[in-house]
């Protein structure tokens, strides 16, 4: 089981990033604004225009396994940097077998979806609770989704093909993002809002936080699927793409409301995160400013620091961890070692 460390996050623009001994150095413009023993990182990921890393460095994070990963300053996935290819190659071609066989895939999907829904499910669930209050129409559309979900679930469990539960998830998700504006407790009707859900780029601040918190989760996962030996690129949901971590956009997608939905409702409805924190570009797009990009990735960060009791193997674990014990459950199916692969389900 692989220890949870931390990741570093890089948001500095111009930020020089390099190896200092055991330890990673970030400067700006020469001068030293932070050093970090490698052995205590997981990751480091950039989150600007023009930060570099020197060879030394990305040779160091190679050595180190730690993933060093560069994204735009809205949270788009740049690039990565790697060292020679690693990980049990017998594991790998495993891999590539169940991707090349739907009917081998279809398990796996099946489970991923099953509990990406039954997690959308729990979130609305947990608000019409805690604040469905004596609104009646708060009530009413929630409990109508929290149904649709169910329906869909049952759907799941007889889908014959990837393509069905394609077509299922695709229902669903368009069902809960519909209602995500109830989830958004404010003072004021005229307050934030999602107005359907966009991508590249975002074009209101719901949008673009959502975006950005699952830019931060997709490299978790992605950095979970490399340190166990899975190749990141290859998925069963996700098509291949060229440049696209189809694994760890499939491993994600469990988590999605339990860890990334709640985190962007929690931001928001603390008002810790506010309209005045984005700004608009000529295209249009919505993104967080600098400042408030460091406020999201500080609370991320206490975010996975946050003890869970893991349904599979019901142990307390950081939320940080997550990721890296559901990469590895999936290696142990793909090497035989479990009759299906146990997804995520939260409380």
């Amino acid at each position: 089981m692989k220890t949870h460390l931390n990741t570093l996050f890089v948001t500095l623009e111009g930020a020089y990033l390099h190896q200092e001994g055991a330890a990673v150095e970030v400067r700006h413009e020469g001068k030293a604004k932070l050093r970090v023993p490698l052995h205590n990182l997981d990751g480091i990921a950039t989150f600007a225009w023009d930060a570099y890393a020197s060879a030394a460095l990305m040779y160091a994070c190679a050595e180190a396994n730690v993933a060093l990963t560069f994204h735009s300053p809205h949270g788009k996935f740049l690039a990565s940097s790697h060292g020679p290819v690693s990980g049990n190659i017998l594991l790998r071609r495993a891999q590539y077998r169940v991707a090349d066989q739907a009917d081998q895939a279809i398990g796996i999907i099946r489970n991923l979806i099953s509990a990406k829904l039954a997690n959308s499910r729990t979130l609305l669930q947990r608000t019409l609770r805690d604040h469905g209050g004596k609104s009646t129409d708060r009530i009413d559309a929630l409990g109508k989704t929290v149904a649709f979900l169910s329906s869909r679930l049952g759907l799941l469990r007889r889908a014959g093909s990837v393509d069905t539960i394609r077509g299922i998830e695709g229902d669903a998700a368009a069902s809960y993002f519909k209602i995500f504006n109830q989830l958004i407790t404010l003072p004021s009707p005229g307050g934030i809002r999602l107005n359907g859900r966009t991508r590249r780029p975002p074009l209101d601040p719901v949008n673009a936080l959502l975006s950005f918190v699952y830019s931060l989760l997709a490299h978790d996962c992605r950095s979970a699927l490399e340190s166990t030996g899975l190749d990141p690129q290859c998925g069963f949901l996700h098509r291949d793409r060229p440049g696209r971590p189809s694994l760890a956009l499939d491993l994600m997608e469990e988590m999605r409301p339990a860890i990334a939905d709640r985190t962007v409702l929690t931001l928001l409805n603390r008002q810790q995160v506010k309209e005045t924190d984005f700004e608009t570009k000529q295209n249009g797009a919505v993104i967080l400013k600098p400042d408030s990009r460091k406020l999201v990735l500080q609370y991320w960060q206490e975010r996975k620091q946050t003890e869970i009791t893991h349904p599979f193997l019901q142990e307390k674990i950081t939320i940080g961890l997550l990721p890296h014990i559901q990469a590895r459950l999936l290696a142990r199916h793909l090497r035989g070692d479990l009759d299906a692969y146990p997804a995520y389900l939260s409380k």
